[in-house]
């Protein structure tokens, strides 16, 4: 076995957060769908689908430790929402939970010389850095434009804003 009880334990908790972060994406994109805004609900839809992606990523990684999967029960997502803002806002603040969890979990790994751990948390990692900033930009253009302006914030999706915007940071940094 690659992965140590605690590590196997805390992946299997992330594996629940992951979900339920996917849950919440999809309660958000059904707001958005509702208010008439088909391309923040498509944004929000796929945020769901890459947090489930991110979900299976750690039980590959558990499963390739030679660890056991344990998914825990997922809570309920928040279903109302005052605004667009209130709803964008909630997607960045679990973006920021999601990466604090991840860097206890680095944490552990570094304290327990778990390398392979280690490593693959670095994806995780930078993920995070591109999730936290793609959000934070919704939520200030959301902001910005106001209920009455969101045709724009969807003009601006349409036309693939914050799509690949990490990639683009990091082919700039290059």
């Amino acid at each position: 076995m690659l992965i140590s009880k605690q590590m196997n334990a805390l992946i299997n908790e992330q594996i629940g957060n992951e979900l339920a972060a996917s849950n919440q994406y999809v309660v958000i994109a059904c707001y958005f769908d509702g208010a008439g805004l088909p391309q923040l609900a498509k944004h929000f839809f796929n945020q769901a689908t890459e947090e489930r992606d991110h979900a299976m990523r750690f039980v590959r990684y558990v499963l390739d430790a030679g660890g056991t999967v344990a998914i825990p029960a997922i809570p309920a997502p928040r279903t109302r929402f005052k605004d667009s803002a209130d709803a964008v806002k909630l997607g960045l603040d679990s973006e920021l939970r999601v990466t604090k969890q991840i860097h206890g979990i680095v944490d552990l790994a570094i304290k327990e010389k778990d390398h392979l751990a280690k490593n693959a948390l670095e994806w995780f990692v930078n993920e995070q850095r591109e999730e936290v900033s793609s959000m934070d930009t919704l939520l200030r253009m959301v902001k910005r434009a106001g209920e009455p302006g969101l045709f724009f914030v969807e003009n601006f999706l349409l036309q693939g804003g914050l799509a690949g915007e990490g990639a683009d940071a990091e082919a700039a940094s290059e």
